[in-house]
């Protein structure tokens, strides 16, 4: 078939790819290059974070994760496979997600920073956003796909045989799904003075607190501002989250700051994956991954591909 991906995130691209493996005849209809979407501001560590339902995001971070293990052999991708540790000021039971990733343990108290008292350590994906799309984008056109500059008013607007809606909060408007919900991100990039391992401490009082590094850089944040949809990068909050960075990582307090951005996690109460068959072709919906697309993008695109080539 001739199908048309709308959106050109990492769930889009993603979807495009797996689809054109699969012998259909892709575009990507956008309005907006890889380099200008949200999947572009992720610090894009491998965790399900603000996505349901529970066992299908375990099954889709399974399946992204054991792709994103085999890209890592190819430097040309910008995937990296990292140690880390989530760092709990309270104890808790292991995550709900726990089963998708094989290497997960408890940490022991020596492995725990003063104030910490819990916490968990597995190897995840790591993914440099700008090499990653890069890569996607020329995978896809490496098969004959294409992205083609377009900002449209419904999925009507679309040529082609079939339809993969893959427009993150745009969905909003192109569909009318008023239960998806932005939740604001921000984060600042600094020169990596050597560190290797990402942490990530969800129970600050004061704020959401990660540190990811990458190939060039380390991503610093965050916020999680629900409802929010609009706005710059606030030096304000970006000095609080340097200040709670810095006193989990000291290794950062002199790095500078090389850029700085603001992202809009496409939020609802489940990811929204189906097919409808109305209107003489099928659409198929993928969005609504929160602050997950990353981690649940290749899980989340062969399914789309398993729906487009089901009979009615």
């Amino acid at each position: 078939m001739h199908v048309a991906v709308v959106g050109a995130g990492v769930i889009g691209l993603s979807c495009a790819v797996r689809l054109a493996e699969a012998g259909h005849r892709v575009d990507v209809r956008t309005a907006a290059l890889p380099a200008d979407t949200t999947s572009a501001v992720a610090a894009a560590l491998w965790y399900p974070y603000r996505a349901w339902p529970p066992a299908a995001v375990t099954r889709w971070a399974a399946r992204t994760r054991d792709v994103f293990v085999r890209l890592a052999a190819d430097s040309d991708t910008g995937v990296l496979l990292c140690s880390g540790r989530e760092l709990l000021r309270s104890a808790a039971p292991l995550p709900w997600w726990a089963d998708a990733v094989p290497d997960l343990r408890r940490l022991g108290a020596d492995e725990l920073p003063a104030g910490f008292i819990a916490g968990f350590t597995f190897r995840a994906p790591v993914v440099d956003m700008s090499r990653y799309l890069a890569w996607l984008q020329g995978r896809l056109e490496s098969l004959g796909g294409e992205i083609v500059i377009r900002r449209l008013s419904t999925v009507d607007d679309v040529d082609g045989d079939a339809v993969v809606n893959c427009t993150g909060m745009g969905a909003r408007e192109l569909v009318g799904d008023a239960s998806l919900v932005p939740v604001r991100g921000q984060v600042v990039r600094l020169a990596n003075p050597g560190l290797t391992e990402w942490l990530l401490d969800e129970d600050d009082p004061t704020g959401v607190t990660y540190v990811v590094p990458r190939i060039d850089d380390v991503v610093c944040g965050g916020t999680a501002d629900e409802g929010a949809d609009s706005g710059d990068e606030d030096l304000a909050v970006e000095a609080a989250i340097l200040f709670r960075a810095r006193a989990l990582v000291p290794a950062l307090r002199d790095a500078p700051v090389l850029s700085r951005a603001v992202g809009f996690r496409p939020t609802r109460p489940e990811v929204r994956l189906e097919r409808e068959d109305g209107g003489g072709r099928p659409v198929v919906h993928c969005y609504g991954h929160g602050g997950a697309g990353v981690t649940l993008s290749w899980g989340c695109a062969d399914d789309v591909v398993s729906l487009l080539d089901r009979r009615h």
